[in-house]
């Protein structure tokens, strides 16, 4: 078993915030590139000087892909911190997690403002009408409740059990992503394959170890009785 690290959280969280808010950063500077003057930066980083011809799907796709990608490492810290025996990896779950609703709500955002106009009879009749648009809106849902009650007062209001079972709604979301993207993208789909693999991965890790752990309890819950049988026919032979 690989040793386990306990590397102090003062100095190690601030630096994965800001990785975690530079697609974003990247975005606005490509955005006001002008403004900033930040050609020379973006082109020294291997990055577009500017959004492209079509500004609004640039910043779709991207706070998309970023939906997705935090999700997977969200659903990835329960198995590498078991698999790699490093406890500490859980207090980066929450930040994980918000960051994936933080671009979610970017992406929800773009959309009915840039795309819509905040039209709502529009809005609702996309939703109603085009699936892609659904699953994506559910998805999105699903994680308004998981953002509002990540505190460690929700857990205590809650109960770990209740709280662990609603925050297993990201599960549906991840799912609701996938399909989003498969369904929204028409001739390459290996970018969405790609994130359904993972996220079947990260999910079916989590079926084995509910299986097995339930095979584990039933076998327990089953030596139990012969256990107890076992005093009594000792002191049955002492007799």
């Amino acid at each position: 078993m690989p040793p386990t690290f306990s590397p102090s959280m003062k100095w190690l969280k601030p630096p994965v915030f800001v990785l975690c808010l530079a697609p974003v950063a990247i975005l606005l500077l490509q955005a006001f590139h002008d403004q900033l003057r930040a050609d020379s930066l973006l082109t020294a980083l291997h990055l577009n000087p500017d959004l492209g011809a079509n500004q609004i799907e640039k910043v779709t796709h991207t706070t998309g892909d970023w939906i997705l990608i935090f999700l997977c490492i969200t659903l990835a810290i329960t198995p590498l911190r078991k698999i790699l025996n490093q406890p500490w990896l859980i207090k980066f779950r929450r930040m994980f997690g918000l960051f994936a609703f933080f671009y979610a709500s970017l992406h929800f955002l773009t959309y009915i403002w840039l795309d819509q106009f905040f039209d709502m009879s529009s809005i609702l009749n996309d939703v109603a009408k085009r699936p892609f648009i659904t699953a994506g809106f559910t998805g999105f849902v699903l994680l308004i409740p998981l953002a509002l009650t990540s505190t460690a007062g929700w857990i205590r209001r809650l109960g770990g059990k209740r709280w662990q079972w609603l925050h297993r709604l990201i599960y549906i979301s991840a799912i609701a992503g996938v399909v989003h993207y498969y369904w929204l993208v028409k001739s390459d789909v290996r970018l969405p394959l790609l994130y359904a693999a993972i996220v079947t991965l990260l999910l079916g890790f989590r079926a084995f170890v509910a299986i097995r752990n339930q095979r584990r309890q039933l076998a327990a819950d089953s030596a139990q009785p012969r256990a107890a049988f076992r005093p009594t026919e000792a002191a049955k032979d002492a007799e």
